[in-house]
């Protein structure tokens, strides 16, 4: 039986295409493939400001433009983050898109906001981070320790009760060779069919 799949696009720049793109793409196809059912998010294409306050956060509106993807987030079992390692973290894009979605009243109960552990309301969906980089990604893993990634699995989607979490860590996208880059698409295809 197939999964509901979230797949959120968090590259900034939608004008071209990138490997994040392609790598979406390829997951898109084993999962269709495999007769997961899927939606898409590209966080580039949506209008939303930052949020500059906690009351902001916490009593403000939902911009128009993010209802969709909070359904999504809420429909899903699965979700599926795409994005660019940028200064060492995602872009600040993608983390605005989710401090916007992952707010009181959806991502945890209103209810016990003192204690925001036992109050998490997206239980029962599992994620994978996709991450592209310059660097080799033994060396962000082993020498940065992951330490962006770590931060976004714990304080973000396990936060929310995602879990569990997995990750691929994608190193030298700018100087990959195009065999390379198909052992990437190909893995990520396989990843897509096994809805994981």
């Amino acid at each position: 039986m197939g999964k509901r799949i979230l797949l959120i696009q968090g590259h900034p720049d939608n004008s071209q295409r990138h490997l994040c793109h392609a790598l979406e793409d390829s997951y898109a196809a084993g999962a269709a493939a495999a007769g997961h059912e899927l939606r898409r998010i590209d966080v580039a294409s949506l209008d939303f400001p930052l949020l500059r306050s906690q009351h902001e956060w916490e009593d403000g509106t939902l911009p128009p433009g993010l209802a969709d993807a909070q359904a999504s987030i809420q429909w899903a079992e699965h979700l599926v983050l795409f994005f660019p390692l940028w200064l060492g973290d995602m872009p600040a894009l993608l983390k605005g898109f989710l401090e916007q979605v992952a707010r009181p009243g959806f991502a945890f109960a209103r209810e016990g906001r003192n204690n925001p552990l036992n109050n998490k309301a997206l239980k029962g969906r599992s994620a994978r981070v996709v991450v592209t980089m310059g660097m080799p990604a033994a060396i962000y893993r082993w020498y940065f320790r992951a330490h962006s990634i770590k931060s976004l699995e714990r304080n973000i989607l396990g936060f929310v009760g995602i879990a569990p979490i997995n990750e691929t860590l994608i190193g030298m996208a700018g100087e990959m060779k195009p065999e390379t880059v198909k052992k990437h698409l190909i893995k990520l295809e396989k990843l897509g069919r096994d809805g994981d």
